[in-house]
């Protein structure tokens, strides 16, 4: 299994090289070149398999025996979900009118994105135990995947780690989450910016070879194939749990709605649709709704801001997955995307040609949904189930209550209401706040303020060499990985 790059400008590489990687040297991302086809008879064996036995199976399909045996990989995958809160890791309640709510926010941060960055924190330092190697990630985050990041690979002596959090556009509780966490390989960055702002320094840094290079630098954001692999056994596990019967040819087909921010998510689920899982796919989003657009009218364009809503982990104008997904649906033709991403780079404008919308909206339903309609969400369930959505869940949620369905639907969650206690109050509820959360306030923090005018690329470039300075003159051996994105052999 190699990965290449969506713009094809890069040669292929390796898991391990996919895992190590920001973004692809040409400004690609790495998807496999080959995706897995799955028969009637694989899935009706694993359709009786727990959640973390789905993991293992699916990761063992992009990740060859020779660099991860397939029992280390097991045990890399159970000691990743070991601080998990639910016995079964994900959890699937069943509510009045058929809502069916996928609980994806069981690990420590409370958000789906522990389930991915878990397992990929433990794939990193497999590897760089192996080879005694240190890595520089640089994460930017919208709100979750900040402190989900952190908590993969905090304490670790080869890591460090460099968030930047848009400050004022995460809640007090994502903030918390990423600023108590005092280790020495966490270093955390406050940026008086937007969602959209912090990620350009990081794409500077990325795009600047020679020191990505050097500093072996990499993300943990979406752009990293490890956490997409992951989250295509949500898939998986939604179908099996939700279909009637796996008895009946054709197999039954199941409806995954998909809050939708960068959509990592998304794109994970378009890829168990391409290995032959029977799905629709509904991508929904709040009022910045660029991957709504897209899907309904072909039109990827930014609009004029970002504007900020209750579900804040979702306000993001440039959805940077959907290039992976209009890889797929062009059949890879790589040409095609970087001509179609480098125009979109310039202008901030893209009308996708008319057989590749098409084939888009044969592949995603949408919907966005305004704060109204997420407040109104949150009441309804909170009214017939006496069960508190968060604001994002709310926005999948908004889509079932809105439309009829003749066949089974779930809705992903990927956070718990406790995380978003001012929308809860916003929509009269009472928020449930576990103590874990409560203690935050009390605890020490620590970060860096980013302030408008500075130039961050060079602040956060400084922080990196000045910190792997520091990890060398304690006796560590640093490698530069060079420029094909993996640790050598």
């Amino acid at each position: 299994m190699e990965y290449v790059s969506t713009r094809g400008g890069t040669k292929a590489v390796d898991f391990e090289g996919a895992l190590f990687s920001g973004y692809a040297p040409d400004g690609g991302l790495f998807m496999p070149q080959r995706i897995p086809s799955l028969d009637r008879d694989t899935l009706r064996r694993w359709s009786s398999l727990p959640y973390p036995e789905l993991v293992k199976e699916l990761c063992s399909l992009f990740i060859p025996d020779k660099l991860i045996p397939r029992n280390a990989l097991s045990d890399l995958i159970d000691r990743a979900f070991k601080r998990f809160k639910h016995k079964d890791v994900v959890h699937l309640s069943r509510l009045k009118d058929g809502l069916n709510v996928l609980e994806l926010w069981h690990g420590v941060t409370y958000a789906f994105k522990d389930l991915s960055l878990s397992c990929t924190g433990q794939f990193l330092q497999y590897f760089l135990e192996k080879k005694q190697k240190h890595v520089s990630i640089l994460v930017g985050t919208s709100g979750d995947t900040g402190s989900s990041a952190i908590e993969s690979v905090r304490g670790q002596k080869n890591m460090d780690i460099f968030v930047l959090l848009p400050k004022g556009f995460c809640t007090q509780i994502q903030e918390l989450q990423m600023t108590t966490v005092i280790e020495d390989n966490v270093h955390v960055f406050a940026a008086q910016g937007n969602s959209d702002e912090i990620d350009e320094p990081i794409k500077e840094l990325f795009a600047d070879v020679d020191f990505a290079g050097k500093y072996n630098l990499m993300s943990l954001n979406s752009v990293n194939w490890s956490r997409i692999m992951v989250q295509i056994a949500h898939y998986f596990y939604a179908y099996f749990h939700c279909a009637p019967s796996l008895d009946t040819t054709p197999l039954p087909v199941v409806e995954i709605v998909v809050p939708t921010g960068g959509g990592g998510n998304i794109t994970a689920g378009c890829i168990a649709q391409k290995m032959g899982l029977p799905i629709q796919l509904v991508t929904v989003v709040n009022s910045n709704d660029i991957i709504h657009r897209t899907v309904q009218h072909g039109d990827f364009s930014l609009a004029e801001s970002v504007k900020a809503t209750l579900a804040s982990a979702m306000d993001i104008q440039e959805p940077y997955n959907v290039e992976r997904i209009l890889w797929l649906l062009s059949g890879s033709d790589s040409c095609l995307i970087k001509t179609m991403m480098e125009q979109f780079n310039i202008s901030k404008r893209l009308k996708l040609p008319e057989d590749l919308h098409r084939k888009l909206s044969e592949t995603l339903g949408s919907c966005s949904a305004s704060d109204e309609d997420i407040v109104r969400a949150m009441r309804r369930c909170w009214e017939e189930n006496q069960y508190l959505l968060c604001p994002h869940s709310a926005v999948a949620a908004h889509y079932h209550y809105s439309r009829t369905h003749s066949i089974p639907r779930c809705c992903l969650a990927p956070a718990s209401a406790a995380k978003f206690q001012d929308a809860l109050l916003q929509a009269g509820l009472v928020p449930q706040i576990p103590p874990e959360i409560t203690a935050l306030t009390a605890m020490e923090t620590r970060s860096t303020p980013l302030e408008r005018g500075q130039d961050w690329a060079q602040v956060l470039q400084g922080q990196i060499e000045a910190v792997t300075q520091q990890w060398e003159a304690q006796g560590g051996q640093f490698v530069p990985q060079g420029r094909g994105g993996s640790l050598g052999s």
